[in-house]
């Protein structure tokens, strides 16, 4: 028995050891969050554990694809396998939130966009057209800056206060039109307000007749991972047509974020 007893414990410990690296490999990815590439060193300080087991979790990750080396600084960063799952996981994205669009504009009768933020753009994945002759001239797969977007605006007043800095660093406040933000500071102030109503709108910002609202959708650790706008031209899109589909919009997006698992705190 005592034998029976020591092969049980053998293998309740090696479950242990086995969940233990999984967490640790989680934890080691979610380093990437706030710094593209990363050292041996800064990952082992940042996990609190020794160098050589943060080698072998990296070596482990590197092998299949989910980190890579940089050749020149030996430094680390998110792989191919990771990009590649991510397609996947905004295809399962737009199969969820395509029937949520469509309601949005049969309500509102205004295009509808998804996007999803890429860097300091965002990429728009899909797009439903209003049944208008007039429609907007956005197209999917198409890049746009965050700072002078609806959808974008949306996107960075909702991320955390190092990722949104970093953006708005790296950020050039090109003029697209005399209404387009133009400054870090004036930038700050309009994703403080974004920050309390809970949705953007761009006034003809991106471009002269062009207005939007739109309102970030969150994943299961509260990050915005995604945008829907609705888009129509200026002279559709009055005061008060704003204040109905930014009620409209807030609902879905809401839904469709504690669908995907987000519970607001």
């Amino acid at each position: 028995m005592r034998g029976l007893t020591g092969i049980g414990e053998k293998s309740v410990e090696k479950r242990r050891i086995n969940l233990q690296t999984i967490s640790r490999s989680i934890q080691l990815l979610h380093c990437f969050d706030e710094k593209p590439e990363l050292g041996i060193s800064e990952i082992a300080q940042r996990l609190g554990i020794a160098k050589s087991t943060v080698y072998g979790i990296v070596s482990t990750l590197e092998n299949h694809n989910f980190l890579e080396q940089d050749s020149c600084t030996g430094r680390y960063r998110l792989g191919t396998e990771i990009f590649r799952l991510g397609t996947k996981v905004k295809s399962d994205l737009l199969n969820l939130v395509k029937p949520y669009m469509e309601k949005l504009v049969t309500d509102f009768s205004e295009t509808v966009h998804l996007v999803v933020p890429d860097q300091c753009s965002i990429l728009y994945i899909h797009k439903i057209e209003s049944p208008h002759s007039m429609r907007i001239c956005s197209r999917v797969g198409e890049r746009l800056p965050l700072y002078c977007t609806a959808v974008g605006k949306a996107l960075l007043a909702q991320m955390g206060e190092t990722e949104q800095a970093a953006v708005i660093y790296q950020t050039s406040f090109h003029p697209c039109t005399p209404y387009t933000i133009q400054d870090a500071a004036a930038l700050a102030r309009e994703l403080a307000k974004i920050r309390a109503d809970g949705f953007a709108v761009d006034r003809e910002e991106l471009e002269i007749g062009l207005t939007c609202v739109a309102a970030p959708i969150y994943d299961g650790n509260g990050k915005p991972s995604a945008a829907i706008s609705v888009a129509g031209p200026t002279v559709r899109m009055t005061h008060l047509a704003i204040e109905t589909i930014a009620r409209g919009l807030l609902g879905v997006t809401r839904e469709i974020s504690s669908r995907i698992g987000y519970l607001p705190r």
